[in-house]
């Protein structure tokens, strides 16, 4: 007989609930921030230079200009390819509206793209099948940490004189064909919001081996100014000048120190993520209503979301009511996405529902499971618990 659900009255698997996704900090970049704090430069200093060009070796760009949110970073980089209204960008369904929302703010109009099931990567199959005159960009997502298939979405590219902007804001340290991603499309964006692989409050990245590009980044998060408060003071100079209406997405020392400190245990923290996917592999290998994302074998996926789609053949539950049973044995699960078209802002644009059938399907049964570096075996193991106790519940 199983037992009962905390939702239903039984005991709870754990009393204080575990989060999905969470920042770990310790007194190293505590001290590192106070320093800063010290100094004489709380933004545009001498910190965000440094952690730029520790973050462009760490992933083996040329280029790495630091911003204030992975959004930020995500905006710049459509500026940087050019988007501008009348042109269009392919984005997958699958993502966080962010991925969107900066073709968007260029004023061009997102094009979405369905993703594979297995994966729920862009299907670069249908990507050849949505460009028109006026694509411009593939904004390919690697998803939960995986990266994409990027010589193929290179080689469209290439093919059509599109501009590639991969969205690696899941993928920092991720490898692709035995290379760490950053330096495979014309620009790689990445996000360190708390529950990315390392936190600086908000910020985000661009990388590029591109030095045109690096410029008008650069430029286009300093107000179009090209010349900024440090390089003025470096040069005893006062004069400036706006060559193009940009935006102030500038990351402040403060940030940047506690970034290059985190940076430091990245390596670290990505074993410590990669040690519970594991662990989760193996406890939900014979549990056939558990289905994890299928792991490409020339990839290497940095676990940023562990993500299960569930399989509905097995359970009398659907996705809310395993959601909601797992929430109340203290599991803080989500879910990674709605399709982004879906949304009111979308839909009042005109995208219908059934658009991307098999995005559309993958959303109605996906759960994210709680998967951060400081997590202990114990919350490991009370996640596993948690869930093969629901679906036990629930078993058809």
């Amino acid at each position: 007989m199983a037992e009962k659900l905390a939702i239903d009255g039984g005991t709870p698997v754990r009393e204080r609930m575990l989060p999905y996704g969470r920042h770990v900090v310790d007194e190293a970049d505590v001290q590192a921030v106070a320093e800063v704090l010290r100094g004489a430069w709380l933004t545009t200093g001498p910190t965000v230079e440094a952690y730029e060009q520790a973050f462009a070796e760490y992933v083996g760009a040329k280029h790495a200009v630091a911003v204030n949110s992975g959004t930020a970073a995500l905006h710049v980089a459509a500026h940087a390819a050019g988007l501008g209204p009348n042109d269009e960008a392919i984005v997958p369904a699958l993502s966080f509206v962010a991925t969107a929302n900066c073709v968007r703010y260029c004023g061009a109009a997102p094009v979405f793209a369905d993703v594979e099931e297995d994966t729920c990567l862009i299907d670069t199959d249908r990507i050849v099948s949505l460009i028109t005159e006026r694509t411009k960009a593939i904004l390919p997502v690697d998803y939960a940490g995986q990266p994409v298939d990027l010589d193929v979405i290179n080689d469209i590219a290439r093919r059509h004189d599109l501009v590639v902007i991969e969205d690696a804001a899941h993928a920092l340290g991720a490898m692709y064909r035995g290379k760490r991603i950053g330096s495979h499309a014309a620009m790689t964006v990445f996000s360190t919001h708390p529950v990315k692989h390392i936190a600086t409050g908000e910020g985000g990245v661009v990388t590029t081996d591109d030095d045109a590009l690096a410029t008008r980044l650069r430029a286009f998060r300093n107000h179009g100014i090209e010349v900024d408060a440090r390089e003025r003071e470096r040069r005893g100079d006062w004069v400036y000048d706006m060559g193009e209406l940009g935006y102030n997405y500038r990351m402040p020392d403060i940030l940047c120190a506690l970034g290059l400190s985190q940076l430091g245990k990245l390596d670290a923290w990505l074993e410590r993520r990669r040690d519970i996917a594991m662990r989760y592999d193996a406890a939900f290998r014979d549990v056939p209503a558990v289905m994890p994302l299928t792991q490409l074998p020339d990839r290497e996926s940095a676990w940023h979301l562990y993500v299960i789609r569930l399989n509905a053949e097995y359970l009398r539950a659907d996705r809310r009511q395993v959601f909601q049973a797992l929430r109340a044995e203290g599991i803080g699960v989500n879910v990674h996405y709605l399709p982004i078209y879906w949304h009111s802002y979308y839909r009042q644009m005109g995208y219908l529902k059934g658009l991307c059938p098999v995005a559309e399907a993958q959303y109605d049964r996906l759960i994210t499971l709680p998967l951060w570096a400081g997590m202990t075996d114990a919350d490991a193991g009370d996640v596993v618990q948690a869930l093969c106790k629901v679906v036990a519940a629930y078993a058809a």
